[in-house]
């Protein structure tokens, strides 16, 4: 049995939404207090199913962990660290992607490290190969076993001198957590900048660490021999912000949103604003709306920050169904990110996917024979469909589409769309939106993947 999501679309959503922190830090920050020696206390953590599986994994390692009842702050406690059982620690091994960054901090703390097969949304290979390939740069051993993998290391962590081939967050993110610790000095060439990789960077520097971001994409990290806790305000979710924003496009609608930060979102108010889209900023948030007229079309490419997020592109490819004329939008990021348009085009969607790189500059998968570009033709009247969610960010598109179509949708599979969306469904009921959530089977609506 799973809920089903009941929409009758065709309504504008109007009203305020509160964002807060982002979930591309925040279990990152939770996972960074196994690291120090005190409690840590981090603020602004959304209600998100992410945050469920870092505290449960946290707890699993003999970390405590309280959260204020009022505030939702979470003071940990790694003063007990200890290795998991393996058993407990496979009972998490589908709901994220966040225990390989376990890794480092474990090996600092305790000594040792097990890590489960990883889950996470399926929009593309995303390999831990970065990660295992940077551990072993530290001199662990991994030792790749039945349902997991476990890694030691025998003569302790030292410093190395590493490139990463593409500017992968998760790799970055792995070795500011292994290298902090680690004896001598790290050098990453080619890392992520990502708004949310300098807020982990705050976080460890608020804990002790030596660190130095350099031009083109240089980290340098002095290794320390030890770590305090930190307190620490997580910063807005970036992503959450700009599905917003598109719903409040594609609806023609009006939507303030609390907490958003307009420095992260340069790049999306850029094309915001370019397909037609109008916003207004202050200092608690910023109001996305539909200023009337009609939507531009525009040629897009996702890609590592300061670029287009790909993050954005899913949300903003509903919103490009409704504008007049031809747009294309080009993935770089992510291979697999085109699925969710398949329920678009049963709703009316006039959408065409190519293998080609339809862009100023071929990318990694040009070659690769993934469907990695999309021609979109505007605008369609949208209608009403069954839909199967398939990942977070094609979910919450979803629902967008839903809300702006004709008739109803059932849409199911919304837990998925818990994982990085706080309450959405109050905050839909709080912006006027139309529904009702059941019990059903999931066979009750169509698949997409």
């Amino acid at each position: 049995m799973g809920s089903v999501l009941t929409i009758r679309g065709g309504i504008p959503l109007t009203g305020k939404v509160s964002v807060r922190g982002a979930k591309n830090l925040v279990p990152k920050a939770m996972v960074a207090s196994l690291l120090g020696n005190t409690p840590s206390v981090l603020r602004n953590v959304p209600e998100i199913k992410d945050v469920d599986v870092v505290t449960s994994l946290l707890q699993l390692h003999g970390v405590t962990v309280t959260k204020d009842p009022v505030t939702g702050d979470l003071t940990m406690d790694p003063s007990d660290a200890k290795m998991a059982r393996s058993k407990d620690i496979d009972a998490h091994a589908g709901d994220s992607r966040i225990p390989i960054l376990f890794c480092g901090p474990l090996m600092h703390s305790i000594g040792e490290a097990f890590i489960p097969d990883l889950g996470g949304c399926k929009i593309g290979d995303r390999p831990i190969d970065y990660h295992l390939e940077v551990l072993r740069n530290f001199g662990a051993v991994v030792d790749k076993r039945p349902g997991g993998i476990s890694i030691s290391a025998p003569k302790g962590l030292h410093g190395a001198k590493l490139t990463l081939p593409y500017p992968s967050v998760g790799a970055t993110e792995q070795v500011l957590l292994t290298a902090i610790r680690a004896e001598g000095i790290t050098e990453l060439s080619g890392a992520a900048v990502e708004p949310e990789i300098m807020d982990l960077i705050a976080v460890l520097q608020k804990m002790g660490a030596i660190i130095t971001v350099q031009t083109d994409r240089v980290i340098r990290i002095e290794g320390v021999k030890e770590l305090t806790g930190y307190n620490h305000k997580a910063i807005s979710d970036r992503n959450e912000t700009a599905s917003w924003a598109s719903a409040a496009l594609v609806t023609r609608g009006d939507i303030y949103v609390e907490g958003a930060r307009q420095l992260d979102l340069t790049a999306f108010l850029n094309t915001y604003r370019k397909i037609g889209g109008a916003f207004d900023v202050d200092d608690d948030g910023i109001r996305f709306y539909h200023p009337g007229g009609a939507l531009k079309p525009l040629v897009l490419e996702t890609d590592v920050h300061p670029g287009f997020m790909t993050d954005w592109q899913q949300p903003l490819v509903v919103a490009l169904t409704q504008a007049t004329g031809v747009s294309i939008v080009h993935e770089t990021v992510y291979e697999n990110r085109f699925g969710f348009t398949e329920a678009l085009i049963r709703m009316g969607a006039n959408i065409q996917v190519h293998r080609e790189c339809l862009g100023s500059v071929p990318c990694r998968f040009g070659q690769r024979n993934f469907l990695h570009s999309a021609v979109i033709s505007g605008p369609t009247q949208l209608h009403g469909a069954d839909i199967d969610v398939p990942d977070l960010r094609g979910g919450f598109s979803h629902l967008i589409a839903a809300l702006a179509a004709e008739g109803v949708s059932r849409v199911t599979g919304i837990e998925l769309i818990n994982r990085g969306y706080e309450r959405f469904q109050d905050k839909l009921e709080g912006l006027g939106a139309d529904f009702d959530i059941t019990e059903d089977a999931p066979a009750a609506a169509v698949a997409l993947s």
